[in-house]
């Protein structure tokens, strides 16, 4: 059965022409790379539009797909990659949204604690947000937020210790 298959036998299936496994791969996915790009965007509607870009990717280059990384990893940076072109995509002129982000797919929402720390997060500078959403929300390694943001792996320490200082300092007063 496909959904007893690991992310590697699955990618397999998929390059041999399994139809199925790449949905296999959606479903065992979909809702974290939900959860990433709308904490990365901080906009419903752009975070759809980059899970489906990100898919769509991954659906289109899965062949490229060397094995280096985990392919969770790998989806990671295509969707966080697909999200900030959505956010690139925006006119200077434009506000980025301030949605409240809390989502009924994000169970950790409901609670006061969580959303006073995601309106902290959003106030912070872009590259603190998405090493800290990674490393700390995602429960990615220094090491892979790194490969997966194309920075060094000093930088994602340097920029989740100055985001945790600054959340601190947001937080101290709720």
């Amino acid at each position: 059965m496909l959904r007893d298959s690991t992310d590697e036998e699955l990618v397999q299936a998929h390059r041999e022409g399994d139809p199925d496994a790449f949905g296999v791969l959606f479903e065992r996915y979909k809702d974290r790379m939900w959860a990433v790009a709308l904490r990365t965007t901080r906009d419903p509607e752009l975070a759809a539009d980059a899970v489906q870009e990100g898919f769509l990717a991954a659906f289109r280059r899965l062949e490229s797909f060397r094995g280096d990384a985990k392919f969770s990893t790998w989806l990671h940076r295509v969707v966080v990659n697909s999200a900030l072109d959505r956010l690139r995509r925006l006119k200077p002129t434009q506000e980025w949204p301030e949605y409240d982000i809390a989502d009924t797919r994000d169970a950790h929402a409901q609670t006061d604690v969580r959303l006073d720390v995601r309106q902290a997060l959003a106030q912070l500078p872009e590259g603190q947000r998405l090493c800290l959403v990674l490393v700390d929300m995602e429960g990615l390694s220094v090491t892979e937020a790194a490969t997966h943001l194309g920075i060094a792996e000093g930088t994602v320490k340097s920029r989740c210790a100055r985001g945790r200082t600054a959340l601190a300092g947001m937080l101290a007063d709720r």
